[in-house]
């Protein structure tokens, strides 16, 4: 037990300090109930205070429970190098989710799920532009979310003393970044309309997919800032990816279209399929070394 009070230390900072962050909605009883609602200032605050907590508690966890060491070496906050490859590493961070978003949209629309719109190239190129920008801006948000998933929870589970398990490290880390997410849940943040038991499962499944999808660009550059672009776009424009090709008067439904739908699960399930097949997903030379 006293070999993993750091690990305990920080799950108990990274989900007291999200449930402390939303109470403000829970109070006043917030509930998300549609798909093209725009949150709120106030949830918009309380979302930026809860992205900060893994990052509190990586901090929290090295500093005081693992007797201290460099946070940047412990929780991989480093760019790739050289220059070169430290560009290539992030073009390949953006690219992968919008080539699996564009997939699931597509195997959502052949299945009569996903409802396409009108789109002509002058209004994505104005969206994906504006999309962009709101992504670069909110960057700082989802290094506090990955310098705790990332930097410190995955390469935490990946060791356990003189072995690594990897699959283990994976469920573990994919389960705890779901479940994290409770509060928002609860509220209808990630599937407005749903209910909490058909959310929590399905949000268990669309983070346990896309958990590698993050690790394979953090190992492969051992940096976390690659993860760190690739959750944004997942988290940003991937979501403005549903909206923006969609008919504007269809219902949005997030459980059959998007990489948070069964759509999702399929084109990242296919994909982590190869990356573990090709042995993308083995660490070689310790968690923090493709």
């Amino acid at each position: 037990m006293r070999r993993r009070r750091d690990l305990w230390l920080y799950l108990g900072v990274a989900y007291a300090g999200m449930w402390l962050a939303m109470l403000p909605l829970l109070v006043t009883g917030y509930r998300r109930g549609d798909a093209r609602e725009s949150t709120g200032a106030l949830a918009e605050v309380c979302i930026a205070f809860a992205m900060f907590a893994p990052a509190l508690a990586a901090v929290v966890a090295v500093r005081y429970a693992r007797g201290g060491g460099r946070l940047r070496e412990a929780l991989a906050l480093r760019w790739p190098r050289p220059w070169g490859r430290a560009v290539r590493e992030c073009l390949t961070a953006a690219a992968v989710p919008a080539g699996l978003t564009a997939a699931a949209l597509a195997l959502g629309a052949l299945a009569g799920r996903y409802p396409v719109g009108d789109v002509d190239a002058g209004s994505v190129t104005g969206w994906l532009a504006g999309g962009l920008v709101g992504m670069v801006v909110s960057l700082p948000l989802f290094f506090g979310e990955e310098l705790g998933w990332q930097g410190y929870l995955f390469p935490r589970l990946l060791r356990d003393g003189h072995r690594t398990r990897p699959l283990r490290a994976y469920l573990l880390t994919g389960v705890a970044f779901a479940l994290w997410h409770l509060p928002t849940l609860i509220m209808g943040g990630q599937y407005p309309g749903r209910s909490w038991y058909v959310s929590v499962p399905a949000m268990v499944v669309s983070c346990t997919l896309v958990l590698p999808v993050f690790t394979w660009l953090r190992l492969r550059s051992g940096s976390v800032v690659p993860a760190v672009i690739a959750h944004a776009f997942v988290s940003s424009l991937s979501v403005g990816m549903v909206k923006e090709f969609a008919d504007p008067d269809a219902a949005l439904d997030p459980l059959h279209m998007g990489l948070t739908g069964w759509p999702g699960w399929i084109v990242m399930a296919a994909f982590v399929a190869f990356l573990a097949r090709t042995g993308r997903l083995r660490p070689a030379g310790g968690p923090d070394r493709p």
